[in-house]
């Protein structure tokens, strides 16, 4: 029997020039969007004075879209052209994002909010295609580190100069970066050449429902997907009641002020870029839903530590252990799914994936703010890394079981 091709290092993909652009392209775009968000908040929270209701609601009118219309176009991506999908999504956002410097009313924000989400519902699944087009099989791994890598060294460097920003000139400098870097990925997705044969389009609404149940169908009869997208999303639930609250966590308890928050914030992009060049080692000798299970399960410990002890120096391990977990949880999963799912497929499942994620979020915005208030931050902690914990455990169980077909394989063996 051929033994599979080993997993390539981060450094032999950044060797591969399609590679270097959508990593590049990726990398700015995010910048651009961190500047974007702090400022807004900065927008709503100091000058127009929002109320914790308000400021939630806009991560609200950003998830809702993902929740809702990521179906739908994950159909859109599977049947049309994905570089022209990604290119014509970078040039809407960069348009959207200019609305930014001209409007101070909160239900206009959460309007331009919500349309730059509604765009990002078909960019994020083209993306996730356009990786699996590009990028060999035993790359993929690797490129999705590479690019998990990108998005938290973004938020650990920008809080900080976005801060910069907005004291200096104001919010609207950071609104035109965001407008910028949405220009320029959609310049470096132009140079890339990738060969993807779309789905065939058949007309009418009883087909476009058809397809998206074809990707949910597939995530649920796939038992290691299956296993890892209900994982995360239960997972995500937790981690958004844990996270939503956070900055309420260091006033409250800690006693401390909104640069501890910041700081604490910058230790999970530095726990998940740790994590993340940890993983290699540990990929090469353990299946990726293992991977998964235990980034749950530490997850749900770093949350332990930090509601249990009541400290900043216990907090700040608590951060690193997030995301050090974190990129256990995100990279072999984005990883699997594209390495098990039928390319004509993965716009589908990706934004069913996202669909079912962001979903999870909404609902914790909701639970966490109410039980908090009835229970004590602390208490919904402890809940956070109890389900983490369940889940982590139970799902160990589940994978150490074995399943029907390795069952009459051994039989049959035998």
């Amino acid at each position: 029997m051929a033994t599979p091709p080993a997993n390539l290092t981060i450094r032999d993909v950044l060797r591969m020039q399609p590679i270097r652009r959508l990593f590049l392209a990726q990398l700015v775009s995010i910048f651009g969007d961190f500047l974007a968000i702090f400022a807004v908040f900065s927008l709503v929270t100091f000058k127009l004075h929002g109320t914790p209701t308000q400021v939630s609601m806009v991560l609200v009118a950003y998830l809702l879209p993902l929740a809702v219309i990521s179906p739908l176009a994950g159909v859109f991506v599977d049947r049309c052209n994905v570089k022209w999908t990604m290119i014509t999504s970078d040039l809407i956002r960069g348009v959207l994002v200019l609305a930014l410097l001209y409007v101070r009313d909160l239900n206009a924000i959460y309007a331009i909010f919500f349309a730059l989400s509604t765009v990002s519902s078909f960019f994020v699944p083209a993306q996730s295609v356009a990786v699996r087009a590009i990028v060999p099989m035993a790359g993929l791994l690797a490129t999705n580190a590479l690019m998990s890598q990108a998005v938290q060294g973004t938020q650990i460097i920008t809080p900080a100069i976005a801060a910069q920003l907005v004291a200096w000139t104001s919010e609207n400098s950071c609104f035109m970066l965001d407008s910028l870097s949405f220009f320029f990925s959609a310049g470096m997705v132009m140079t890339l050449t990738i060969h993807r044969q779309p789905s065939p389009a058949t007309a009418g609404a009883s087909s476009v429902l058809s397809s998206m149940g074809q990707g949910f169908r597939f995530i649920f009869t796939h038992a290691a997907i299956s296993f890892v997208i209900l994982s995360m999303t239960a997972g995500m639930f937790a981690v958004r009641c844990f996270g939503s609250l956070l900055s309420v966590y260091v006033r409250d308890v800690l006693n401390a002020n909104v640069k501890t928050f910041g700081n604490l914030n910058s230790l999970i992009g530095i726990g998940m870029i740790t994590g993340t060049q940890c993983l290699h080692r540990f990929a090469a000798k353990v299946p990726k839903q293992f991977l998964v299970n235990y980034g749950l399960g530490g997850m749900g410990l770093a949350v332990l530590v930090t509601a249990l002890f009541g400290r900043i120096s216990s907090t700040a391990v608590g951060m690193l252990g997030l995301g050090f977990f974190a990129a256990f949880i995100m990279v072999p999963s984005q990883t699997l799914l594209q390495q098990e799912t039928p390319h004509e497929l993965l716009g589908r499942v990706s934004s069913s994936l996202m669909s079912l994620l962001a979903m999870s979020q909404v609902l914790a915005m909701f639970v966490a703010g109410p039980v908090a208030q009835r229970a004590g931050i602390r208490n919904l902690y402890f809940g956070s890394a109890a389900m983490l914990g369940v889940i982590g455990v139970g799902g160990y169980a589940w994978l150490r079981k074995p399943k029907p077909a390795a069952q009459s394989e051994s039989a049959a063996a035998d």
